[in-house]
């Protein structure tokens, strides 16, 4: 009984609050009211009717239309971009990698050109006809190999000649020198007999440079091209050697022929100013680089070969630096002139978080990628792209470990729930990047890489 009266004493102080408070605002509403600009307010609500709507809407209707259109899109954007966790559909379905730290090898590709090692152009030194060859078409030769014999018969003749003066000469300053000896010549004539000697002497030789012109021997060794001259031919001392052919005569304009050394070659080839340094960086204990090289079908055999030199300065008109490779080539199937395409592999990169490119977000705040978090909810992060080879990605801006969505996130926002399709596996093992020879490096440095 007692505690019925208090529940009834309880009640009856809130009924009377409940009034106070209602008496309250209702006078409030009424002092506001029997203000002037209330009571114009109501007067002007009064007056509001179907036909003045009618000519309301009628004056302002695309205003209206356009205000209605900017409230929606409004709207439907905000919606868009920020969707309230409570309202996301139902959980999407994803598949994710486990991102874990790993060496990943750096390797650029790149086009280039096969060059010779060493190339020269065997041509005349003096004006004279050929007498005889000693080389065939593409005939290999060593350094010293005589190829041609010009006609020597008059150069020799002199040569004769002057090495005869000179050896007169020679005996003209001893027997002055026995006259010397015995005072019937005064010292003076003596010093005459011997510039006398000296000058014959320095003439016989230079007979004999001029004899050995006729001689024409291998600069270098390597492999000789097509033979451009005959016996008979006519060659001069100049640039060029005439021999092509026309219904009359043949003549060409060339050299006699071109020694080109092919074992071992070279392969030359540009990387971007980007990735030069990525490659500096990585670079090791100044062991060479390795270069994999393929030309023609590239499902054939590669070549594999070492960096010979970076040079020394960008070329501002391809923002790219040019880079000479060395590559045995025992067999002779690489001439100059090939188009090649070239794996350099550059270095390893350390301890480097890799996942596939596909995971990446291109957004207007840069590029992306979702996380999963704990919850099975997903957050995103902002990342950066350090480098790129054959649908792989090392990036820096998340922690490792964390588990990255690959597929599915097409329709993801940031707190969405999620489902696995399969079990989270770790990124794809470094191997999927790494050239076919044994790795020395990872742009293309990134494709840059490539």
């Amino acid at each position: 009984m007692p505690q019925k009266n208090w529940l009834s004493t309880k009640l009856d102080a809130s009924q009377a609050w409940a009034k106070k408070t209602a008496c309250a605002v209702w006078q409030s509403a009424q002092s506001v009211l029997a203000k002037p600009a209330a009571q114009a307010l109501l007067v002007r609500i009064k007056q509001i009717n179907l036909s003045s709507i009618k000519h309301f809407v009628g004056k302002y209707k695309w205003r209206i239309v356009a205000v209605l259109i900017l409230i929606y899109a409004g709207s439907k954007a905000y919606t868009y971009f920020f969707p309230p966790a409570d309202k996301v559909s139902g959980p999407q379905t994803i598949t994710s990698v486990v991102v874990k730290p790993k060496n990943v090898p750096l390797v650029i590709e790149a086009t280039g050109t096969i060059v010779a090692n060493s190339i020269v152009d065997i041509r005349p030194m003096i004006t004279n006809t050929v007498s005889k060859i000693f080389i065939k078409d593409g005939q290999e030769v060593k350094q010293g190999d005589l190829l041609f014999l010009l006609d020597d018969r008059v150069d020799k003749a002199n040569y004769e000649k002057l090495k005869s003066l000179a050896d007169d000469a020679q005996k003209q300053y001893l027997r002055a020198k026995e006259l010397m000896d015995k005072n019937f010549i005064s010292k003076a004539g003596l010093d005459t007999s011997l510039a006398n000697a000296r000058s014959a002497q320095a003439a016989a030789n230079a007979s004999q440079v001029q004899l050995s012109f006729d001689s024409i021997r291998a600069p270098i060794s390597g492999r000789t091209g097509i033979i451009n001259v005959f016996p008979g031919s006519l060659v001069q001392a100049s640039n060029t050697v005439s021999t092509a052919t026309s219904s009359t005569a043949t003549t060409t304009t060339g050299a006699m022929v071109t020694i080109t050394q092919l074992d071992p070659i070279n392969v030359q080839f540009v990387i971007s100013e980007k990735d030069i340094p990525v490659i500096l960086e990585n670079q090791g204990d100044g062991t060479p680089m390795q270069v994999s090289v393929t030309v023609g079908d590239s499902s054939k055999k590669s070549y594999e070969g070492k960096v010979l030199v970076i040079d020394n300065q960008v070329d501002p008109v391809i923002a790219a630096v040019r880079v000479k490779a060395q590559i045995p080539n025992e067999k002779g199937n690489l001439l100059p002139g090939q188009f090649a395409r070239v794996k350099l592999n550059a270095g390893e990169l350390k301890d480097a978080l890799a996942i596939p490119s596909q995971a990446i977000i291109i957004s207007p705040k840069g590029r992306i990628v979702y996380i999963v978090e704990a919850d099975d909810k997903v957050a995103s992060k902002p990342i950066t792209v350090v480098y790129e080879y054959q649908g792989q990605s090392v990036i820096t801006g998340i922690a490792p470990g964390s588990r990255v969505v690959v597929e599915g996130k097409q329709n993801l926002r940031p707190g969405g729930k999620i489902r696995e399709a399969t079990p989270a596996a770790a990124a794809a093992p470094a191997k999927s990047v790494a050239p076919p020879t044994t790795p020395a490096a990872p742009v293309a440095a990134p494709a840059a890489a490539k």
